[in-house]
């Protein structure tokens, strides 16, 4: 491992798809250092050949399992697959509980295919914050196929749409009011609906209840979500599923929308680096901190409101800023 100690030797090697190398770096991305943004910058390159299924749905509906199955077919057509499992962080540890790798043993061995399981550490909308930079880490190691299976949280759980190229989203026969459940912004994510557990009563009225739901609604992009239905411990049904999302591929390849999507991603993901570098420059300030405390004071005994004691804190990032601009012009956007 020393030779990974050297920076250029580790982004090296995880080009070459080397399983250590793009741990290590995945290990330096998630503790939320600073130093993780050269390698980063470097790799940025050579990204944008992956293509990102995100899986998402409620506790026990059996993503791990579909992830599993899937990755399976993914490897007997020869493509390197890397898997990002988002686990609830422990409420002892502040890591991952790591359910998905004990499913998933089967494909630890296999050279081809690289798991990471990811703490949420109290991120929400189900993903963990490192997501993105651990996709551009898999991205440039050349995984062909990267699965990302969100922490289940319910109908919140709708940011792996705004990360994903396609969002399949999973269902299970006989969990309560249907209607109820696919109701709120997860029905909208969803690029595919796969019903699992299809073998259980219900199936049938889970899938004529969707088919309703997607007659009565449009998207802008003209797809109209597949329905799948499968019994992943069983493997039925993964075929059909990998083939539904091989077709919402090619129909992205065969429009704008593509592009279109891509564009708005990155302009969510370059937000949401502004908002975290004014965040983190606010509060490296060794003032930030007592600032921003004597302002929410301020505004609970009402007198300034939140919305001045924002300005206020922009106020100061400016000034910061322009302190650091004046006295090292060229190293100002790397403080």
């Amino acid at each position: 491992m020393k030779s990974l100690e050297n920076p250029g030797e580790l982004v090296r090697e995880v080009r070459a798809c080397n399983h250590r190398a793009v741990a290590r770096l995945l290990s330096i991305v998630e503790s939320g250092s600073r130093r993780a943004v050269p390698f980063l910058r470097e790799l940025f390159p050579f990204t944008g050949r992956s293509f990102t299924i995100g899986i998402t749905g409620a506790p026990g509906a059996g993503k791990s399992t579909l992830v599993d199955r899937l990755a399976d077919v993914y490897r007997t057509q020869e493509k390197k697959v890397g898997i990002i499992a988002i686990d609830p962080t422990s409420p002892f540890t502040g890591g991952a509980i790591l359910g998905d790798r004990i499913r998933m043993q089967s494909r630890c061995v296999d050279p081809g295919t690289f798991i990471r399981s990811m703490a949420t550490r109290g991120h929400m909308g189900g993903l963990a914050g490192a997501t993105s930079d651990a996709l551009t880490v898999m991205d440039a190691a050349g995984f062909e196929i990267v699965i990302i299976e969100t922490v289940g949280v319910g109908q919140g759980e709708v940011e792996i749409a705004q990360t994903a190229d396609a969002t399949i989203v999973l269902l299970v026969p006989g969990m309560g009011d249907d209607i109820q459940n696919m109701k709120a912004g997860i029905m909208e994510i969803a690029d595919i609906f796969v019903i699992n557990k299809s073998d259980h009563p219900g199936a049938d009225k889970t899938e004529s209840d969707l088919r309703a739901l997607i007659s009565l609604s449009s998207r802008m992009d003209g797809w109209k979500p597949s329905i799948v239905r499968t019994a992943a411990l069983e493997n039925l049904g993964i075929r059909e599923c990998a083939d539904a999302i091989e077709q919402y591929r090619l129909f992205l390849q065969r429009s704008e929308i593509q592009r279109n999507q891509t564009i708005q991603k990155q302009r969510n993901r370059i937000l949401e680096l502004f908002c975290r570098k004014a965040h983190e420059i606010f509060l490296q300030n060794k003032e930030g901190e007592a600032q921003i405390n004597n302002l929410a004071a301020l505004v609970v005994d009402r007198k300034i409101d939140p919305y001045t004691a924002a300005d206020r804190i922009w106020e100061h990032i400016v000034e910061i800023i322009t302190a650091v601009e004046g006295k090292n012009p060229e190293n100002a956007t790397d403080s």
